[in-house]
C-alpha cells in the first residue's frame, strides 16, 4: 500500500528496560510525530536531523515512565503537542506542556497524515493505540508475542480482553502492529498474523481470558528482546 508517510523504529534501553519508540513521518510536510519517547535523547535527536523534518507531535500510548521519559527533554527542543487520552491524564494525574486530551475514536494529524485514537485500557486505565491507514501503535497493550500486564494501578484483565475484541473487530488484518516492546519477534507483524499466532488473540471466553492472564508463577515479564 502506498501510503503518505515512513515509519522510523528506535530501539533504546536503560538497566532492565528495552523500549522501542517510532518517528512517523509525513512525506507531504516533513513534519513527524514521535510515538512513546524514552530513555537514549541522542538516537533520536540524530535520527530526526537525518530525517530532516519538524517535528509537530509526541504520540503517548499511556503514561508509564518507560513510554515518557523524554517527552520534557523533547519540549524544549521542539516545542511539540503532547497527545495522551483523557482517562489517562485524569486517572495518573499526568502533566506536560503543550498536553492535549483526546476521546476514543477522536482524530489527530501529522501534516496530512491522519491518525485514529483508540481507547483500549487493560494495561492502564487509559491506554491508547494509535491507527494509521496500515500502521497501528500498541504500546503496551498489544505485543507481537501477547499483551501488556495487567496488575499495574488501574489495569484490568477483563478490560483488557475487551480491548482486543475491539481491536480484532475494528482493525483490519493487514495492519502492521508496531508494539513498545518485544517479546522476540520483530515490529511489524499483521494484526492477522497476531490473530493465528498470539494467544491472548485466540481466546474467547472472558473469565477464561482472565484466569490466563493473571495465572501465577509468570517469569521473565521484563525480558524485552
Amino acid at each position: 500500500m502506498n501510503n503518505g508517510y515512513e515509519i522510523h523504529e528506535l530501539k533504546t534501553g536503560f538497566f532492565h528496560f528495552l523500549n522501542y519508540s517510532y518517528i512517523i513521518v509525513d512525506k507531504a510536510t516533513r513534519y513527524a510525530g514521535i510515538v512513546d519517547p524514552a530513555w537514549e535523547i541522542r538516537k533520536f535527536t540524530d535520527l530526526l536531523k537525518r530525517l530532516n523534518v519538524e517535528v509537530s507531535s509526541i504520540l503517548l500510548t499511556h503514561s508509564h515512565d518507560d513510554h515518557v521519559n523524554l517527552v520534557q527533554p523533547l519540549i524544549n527542543l521542539y516545542q511539540p503537542k503532547v497527545y495522551m487520552s483523557n482517562i489517562e491524564i485524569d486517572y495518573y494525574h499526568y502533566q506536560s506542556p503543550n498536553l492535549i486530551g483526546f476521546q476514543h475514536m477522536d482524530h489527530i494529524s501529522i501534516g496530512d497524515t491522519v491518525i485514529e485514537c483508540l481507547l483500549t485500557p487493560g494495561h492502564t486505565a487509559g491506554s491508547t493505540c494509535y491507527l494509521l491507514t496500515d500502521s497501528m501503535f500498541s504500546g503496551d497493550t498489544v505485543f507481537i508475542e501477547g499483551c501488556g500486564i495487567c496488575n499495574c494501578p488501574g489495569g484490568s484483565p477483563s478490560d483488557m480482553y475487551e480491548s482486543i475484541q475491539m481491536i480484532k473487530s475494528y482493525v483490519p488484518d493487514h495492519v502492521k502492529i508496531y508494539p513498545g516492546h518485544s517479546f522476540g519477534k520483530s515490529a511489524g507483524h499483521t494484526l492477522g498474523s497476531l490473530k493465528e499466532d498470539n494467544i491472548y488473540f485466540q481466546i474467547y471466553k472472558k473469565s477464561h481470558f482472565v484466569d490466563f492472564r493473571m495465572r501465577a508463577n509468570q517469569k521473565n515479564i521484563f525480558s524485552f528482546k
